[in-house]
Formats: structure tokens, sequence, C-alpha cells
């Protein structure tokens, strides 16, 4: 038995147009310069007030970012109402989901920096809830790149770090993954570069989730 976890944003869904729209009205609503685009992908899976404040280029949350996380998060479900962004799947997602999840030997899990509401919400738009098994969110666990996510998703189905594996775009998922001892895979089509993945300790890094099945057997 295998334990396989993803991250959601980036690895599952494309979501950076929903998170940088939501976080520029934010910005906007507290005075700040307009992020740039590449600013809001570089801090995605990461919990939202550490990210509102690398943002700002601070290494720690402050009373303001706390609000402005409390601001985002009513914020959010408006801008995807709004501009009709539905997180789509990247291409091959489903299908690989589609595969491995009826599989006896794996349980399939998410941990991802989203709330739990979110990642319910991809889920149940998706339709993955019938097979995710697990999942820790920013509401469960320390911010990425704690092991916590993975070590809990693990003590709860009873399988080892050494025999799971951790799917994701960013490189607080492998630096997540290889504290927690598991082993980590990168995506190429999410927000990271390769070479960042790698240099972060990704075991390997793959271009399409169909490669995936190689790393799962």
């Amino acid at each position: 038995m295998r334990l396989v976890l993803f991250d959601c944003d980036g690895t599952l869904v494309d979501s950076a147009g929903l998170i940088h729209e939501t976080m520029r009205r934010t910005f906007a609503q507290f005075g700040k310069p307009e992020p740039k685009v590449a600013d809001t992908k570089s801090i995605i899976g990461l919990t939202l007030d550490i990210a509102i404040a690398r943002m700002q280029g601070k290494q720690h949350a402050d009373q303001e970012d706390v609000d402005m996380t409390a601001y985002y998060k009513s914020l959010f479900s408006v801008v995807r109402q709004d501009l009709n962004f539905k997180e789509p799947l990247f291409p091959g997602i489903r299908e690989l989901i589609d595969e491995i999840g009826p599989r006896k030997n794996l349980l399939i899990g998410a941990v991802t920096g989203k709330s739990r509401r979110g990642l319910n919400l991809v889920m149940e738009t998706h339709g993955f809830d019938r097979y995710f098994v697990v999942g820790r969110t920013a509401d469960d666990c320390p911010s990425k790149p704690h092991p916590a996510m993975v070590t809990e998703c693990c003590d709860e189905t009873g399988i080892r770090p050494e025999e799971t594996l951790v799917i994701g775009d960013a490189i607080y998922d492998m630096q997540m993954a290889k504290a927690a001892g598991a082993k980590a895979v990168g995506v190429s089509w999410g927000y990271a570069s390769v070479g960042e993945l790698k240099e972060a300790g990704a075991d390997a890094v793959i271009h399409h989730p169909s490669e995936i099945l190689a790393h799962i057997g």
C-alpha cells in the first residue's frame, strides 16, 4: 500500500488567475502597490498570511497581514463568481485521477495551502471527493514547508513516509516532502521552474500527469 499526496493549486488545478485577481483587489483595498503576477505565483502554496507577508518582503506576518488575509478570504468567492473562474484542471489530471483512484494498492490525498473550504470546493467541483481519502489544509497545519501536512496524513492512513509520494509544483512542496521523509516529485506545468524544483530537493520532475504512473508503479 502506498500513499500519494497531491498539492492542489498549480498541480491539480490552474488557479493562478483567480488567486492573483483576489490578491490584486486585496492589495488595492489596503493601499498597497499592485503585485505582479510573478510575485503572486511565487507564493502559491504557502499559508495565506505568510504568503501576503512574503509578497511585501517580510518573513513573518504582522497584524496588517492578518487583516489582509481576512479580507482576501471574504473576497475569494466573490471574485470567483464575478469572473467566472472555475479553477480548471490541468490537461491530463482527470485521466490520471480516474486511472489511479480505484486502485486497491493506493490511497490518494491532498496537502495544500488552501483553506478546507477551498479544497472541498475543488474536490466537489471536479468529482474527486470519491477518490481522495485524506487531506490537510492551511486550516489544519503549519504552512509548508513544515512537514506536518505529510506526516499527519501518514499517521491517519497508517502508511509510512517512506512509502509516500508527494507531488507538487512549488519549492515548498519539495521541501515539505523531504522534511517528512517522503519522495518528492515536481511538476513542470505549475508555477515554479524545473531548476527551482530540483534545487529544492525534487527526486524527479515530470512534464505530464501520465508520467506519475511510472513513479507509483
